[in-house]
């Protein structure tokens, strides 16, 4: 008996540490972003979503099943296709950020989105080189290079060679695993034009 007991407490810690695994370490910090009223409604099961907290997301499938709706979790976690011209964000001409829908990781400013006729949002550049990471894929046997969120690893879709100048890239990512914030400063000055 002398034997299991080291041997289950080691695993009951190494179970808790898993289970907390993004936790806040400095009790004074800013709590989850889901308090920002400036964050896209439908995110308060989602503690890990924010749009200013940089650090790693790390879950389990279980838990971000519980915390994401079906088909972000289909897309992100399961490395889904949404369907091609299905997403209102494809189209959109609005000026503002691009976040991941899964942890609120800002991913591209619509400067940088273009009209490509793929059927998906897509972007040339990401805000930055940490926004965004990449696997290589081979699936249906195909070798493409997947892009991910760089805070939550979610799968967002894939870049190609094709896009316009100044990268000549693609990123073509799903709509569903995108949120969109519009810029303060050309919300404000169309609210104050109205008036």
């Amino acid at each position: 008996m002398k034997v299991y007991f080291p041997i289950a407490i080691v695993l009951l810690l190494l179970f808790q540490q898993c289970s907390f695994s993004h936790a806040n370490p400095d009790p004074n910090a800013q709590k989850s972003n889901n308090m920002d009223k400036n964050q896209p409604s439908g995110h308060e099961k989602n503690a890990v979503y924010s749009h200013t907290d940089s650090s790693a997301v790390i879950l389990t499938d279980a838990q971000w099943k519980k915390i994401l709706p079906a088909a972000v979790y289909d897309i992100a976690r399961n490395k889904g296709t949404e369907r091609p011209g299905s997403s209102a964000l494809e189209n959109s001409k609005e000026i503002g950020t691009y976040y991941c829908a899964v942890c609120g990781n800002p991913l591209f400013r619509s400067d940088t989105k273009f009209e490509s006729g793929c059927g998906w949002p897509s972007f040339y550049e990401p805000i930055s080189k940490g926004s965004i990471i990449y696997a290589a894929d081979h699936s249906y046997g195909m070798d493409r290079t997947e892009v991910l969120c760089g805070r939550c690893k979610s799968h967002l879709g894939h870049v190609f060679h094709d896009g316009p100048p100044p990268t000549g890239l693609r990123y073509c990512i799903n709509g569903v695993v995108l949120d969109f914030q519009k810029a303060q400063d050309a919300e404000k000055k169309y609210e104050d034009g109205k008036k």
